[in-house]
């Protein structure tokens, strides 16, 4: 028997593998095996089994098996293959990207002692000697303890040298990375289980009573295990303000006795549903009418406006198929949204409630695995990532705020996007899909108009309360004398200091992160741009650096200019770092804080600041696009967003969408409570379109015209586009590359080819970036068709020397 076995690497295709008979008993399909390729140890997923041998080859036995039950199930094996099939990437590349760390093993280097070498080290010198005495003695060694015999990490020279004199060879272990959390609980020895015996130790054990403080920590157990179902050493030791020396006494005397076990790292709450609220009229037509089209179609849209009350609807929801026995995914966009909706889940749904993102280590990961494929977690709320967890009952997965980007995966493969993943994981298990959001994007928009999904619409706000009303600021007028913008008008000030004296609280938006975006010479104009990519840096002041954005790369402040000599410089715009500063020079009283990636580093971060906003120990919050995305503040009156420009002026045709979704999703902070909040827009092309549907929060009529304009030049929903990198170190090169990809590609697609072009930023990490778009109707033999002649002209360009090189990396509709 033969297996297609799936391990963690970008292969063309997976690879057979022969199943010896003395493993196949047992053995299923989603089991991981122990697989060897290039001398090296993989833990590979058997995808099928088949039944007769390639012809081109002999298949290599597989090492051993490594679970006794599948790891995953025929629903992930099928997610993964059509990601990899759609998305343009290899299984083993979303193998990589699904499983912790923990279940992909890792494989350590083994020395292992020849023993036809004998025992005479003459030969070898005083290092070789070092290890060879090791070998002899222990007949295997790691690597990591050679290292550390030789207390020194260049261990490889020596190593080559002892089989280069056939002292030892190199053998690879797959090796278990994951460890249980142990923890240590305290018990009465059962001598004592009596109160008769306890009572006659307390009173009549001589010993015991001169030993006091032992008599305390006996005391302070004996109390705890009244109020606590167990009783930990740490928690025991921490209550009597005992030693462990103490404690080790009275074990010592056979009175406590100690047990060590392994618990979960992410504490469990007690399993209950309780809902505790009430539907509006309004969401009670919205959570019918979801349930009616969930009749006939797999895909429903919510559009609600913001704070008209979706999260509760979908508490319903969740509340609906939890009773049914089913699993619920629960997608959010963004870590920052988390931890606001997982309060609220956890007050209605307790311990059936999980969590599940990249701020959580490999071991927690590991743990809500497993917890997801038992079946033991029914509810799981995550970032993209979490369509991966190998659900066994999926019922429901809830798409939040679907409109948002960061559900689609950019570096590395698989580039996936989750709200389209999940709707073809869902119809694995026969589930729903509930999309929601308050600006909706214009494929789903489209789609649910046209019949494909159904449309559930939520037009008033929660309590009846009014939407927020939003004025512009023309800030042509109040241009500084270097021409610079300014970063408060005098309107948006007084509107601040009136939100203040008011004891409410003001978030101001800024989508660009650090404290100046760019410097530049005084002189001769020159701009300090990062050594690795084509774009300048950014200055933070708090960290004193320049910082590139894109590759990380970090440099000390420039003070003198490379061009000319000079040292003078202007610092040009404004990011977050610098608005806070700003504010805290403006008003010295109010309590400020900044929400971007800067600030916000750690696991419970975004959750911390967010609890002191929510219970106004802030007064005003500074932030990039983490502000705008679904958060729920009670006392926020004012919201300012304080350059639009910024987000109208770019060379996409999504542009648009994006600018409208931003503005009207951060000016939703406003007024949730008694509606009575104001939004003030900063910006100089005040008579931009986009501008009059977010002032009358239209997003009908946005649609209206957007959709127009997109049928016109042929760009999603009419058409599917495919956008094809190419990257290089050497320029020239990679301009060539793209010039003969194109001219291949011509032959069958011209019309839709749009490129080779350079991107806005034409090299980031040191490699030359050159694009190619391409432009296909909606037709799936067509996109497929397209798909293989670019695997092709892939294969082929790889295959000349000149450019075998050069990354080609095809992005499947891209954002």
């Amino acid at each position: 028997m033969y297996a297609e076995i799936i391990i963690p690497l970008a292969l063309p295709k997976n690879y057979t593998w022969f199943i010896p008979e003395n493993l196949r008993a047992g053995l299923q399909p989603g089991c991981r095996v122990e697989v060897t390729l290039r001398n090296k140890k993989y833990a590979g997923i058997v995808k099928r089994f088949l039944q007769e041998k390639p012809d081109a080859f002999d298949p290599k036995p597989i090492g051993s098996v490594l679970d006794a039950e599948p790891l995953i199930y025929p629903e992930q094996l099928r997610l993964w293959e059509w990601i990899a099939a759609y998305y343009m990437c290899s299984e083993g590349e979303v193998m990589a990207a699904s499983l912790p760390a923990h279940f992909k093993l890792s494989s350590e280097s083994i020395l292992v002692y020849q023993e036809t070498y004998g025992d005479d080290f003459s030969s070898l010198d005083n290092e070789e000697y070092l290890i060879a005495e090791a070998l002899l003695i222990k007949k295997e060694l790691r690597l990591s303890a050679a290292q550390e015999l030789l207390g020194s990490s260049a261990v490889y020279p020596v190593v080559k040298r002892l089989i280069e004199k056939s002292v030892c060879f190199v053998w690879e272990a797959l090796t278990e990375s994951y460890k249980p959390r142990k923890e240590t609980y305290i018990l009465l020895h059962s001598d004592y289980a009596q109160e008769e015996k306890l009572e006659q130790l307390l009173n009549e054990d001589k010993k015991l009573q001169r030993a006091e403080k032992q008599v305390e920590l006996l005391l302070s157990y004996l109390h705890l295990q009244k109020t606590e179902p167990e009783v930990t050493r740490t928690a025991l030791l921490k209550k009597s303000g005992a030693s462990d020396a103490q404690l080790k006494g009275l074990m010592a005397k056979n009175i406590l006795v100690a047990e060590q076990r392994s618990v979960d790292r992410l504490r469990p709450l007690p399993k209950n549903i309780r809902i505790d609220f009430s539907l509006s009229w309004e969401q009670e037509r919205v959570f019918s009418s979801i349930n009616e089209n969930f009749e006939t179609k797999g895909v429903n849209l919510l559009h609600g406006i913001t704070s008209s009350g979706k999260t509760q609807v979908y508490i319903r929801m969740i509340e609906k198929f939890l009773l049914e026995n089913k699993q619920v995914l629960y997608l959010v966009p963004e870590i920052a949204l988390t931890s606001q909706i997982v309060r609220k889940l956890q007050q209605h749904f307790g311990g059936y409630l999980g969590i599940y993102h990249s701020r959580f280590s490999q071991n927690e990961r590991f743990e809500i695995w497993n917890k997801v494929r038992s079946g033991e977690i029914r509810i799981l709320m995550g970032a993209r990532s979490s369509l991966f967890l190998p659900f066994t009952s999926l019922g429901l997965i809830i798409v939040d705020e679907e409109h948002d980007t960061s559900y689609k995966q950019q570096d590395p493969a698989p580039r996936y996007h989750a709200r389209d993943t999940a709707i073809f994981y869902a119809s694995l298990f026969k589930a729903k899909v509930l999309l929601g959001s308050a600006t909706p994007s214009v494929e789903s928009y489209f789609n649910a108009l046209s019949g494909k999904y159904g449309l559930t619409e939520l037009a008033e706000r929660y309590g009846q309360v009014d939407l927020p009303v939003i004025s512009l600021i023309d800030t042509k007028r109040f241009l500084q004398q270097d021409g610079s913008k300014l970063i408060f008008s005098p309107d948006l000030l007084e509107a601040i200091q009136r939100s203040l004296d008011n004891h409410n609280q003001v978030i101001l938006f800024r989508n660009r992160r650090g404290y100046s975006p760019y410097q530049i010479c005084k002189v001769c104009g020159w701009i300090p741009q990062c050594k690795q990519c084509d774009v300048s840096l950014t200055y933070h002041k708090l960290t004193n650096k320049l910082q590139c954005h894109y590759c990380g790369s970090s440099y000390p402040p420039v003070n003198t200019c490379a061009a000319c000599g000079n040292q003078q410089f202007i610092q040009r715009n404004f990011g977050t770092e610098k608005i806070e500063e700003e504010l805290e020079n403006l008003f010295p009283k109010a309590r400020i804080a900044r929400m971007d990636v800067d600030s916000v580093r750690g696991k419970s971060a975004h959750d911390q600041l967010i609890r002191s906003f929510e219970q106004q120990k802030l007064d005003i919050l500074v932030g990039t696009q983490m502000v705008v995305k679904g958060l729920d503040f009670d006392r926020v009156d004012l919201v300012g967003i304080l350059d639009a420009d910024s987000l109208l002026n770019f060379s996409e045709f999504r542009v648009n969408e994006r600018a409208f979704q931003l503005m009207e999703q951060v000016s939703g902070r406003a007024g949730r409570k008694d509606g009575k909040g104001k939004v003030l827009i900063q910006v100089a092309n005040t008579k931009h379109p986009v501008l009059q549907y977010v002032i009358a929060h239209d997003y009908k009529s946005f649609y209206d015209q957007e959709i127009i304009a997109r049928k016109n030049f042929f760009y999603p929903p009419f058409s599917r586009i495919i956008q094809i990198s190419f990257r290089h170190k050497i320029k020239e090169i990679v301009h060539d590359a793209a010039a003969v990809f194109a001219l291949h590609l011509k032959k069958d697609f011209e019309s839709g080819i749009t490129g080779p072009a350079e991107p806005v930023v034409g090299r980031i990490r040191n490699q030359y970036i050159m694009e190619l778009m391409l432009k296909l109707p909606k037709n799936g033999s067509t996109i497929a068709y397209a798909k293989q002649v670019i695997q092709q002209q892939r294969a082929i360009l790889q295959n000349d020397s000149k450019f075998r090189s050069v990354t080609v990396v095809p992005d499947i509709d891209p954002v």
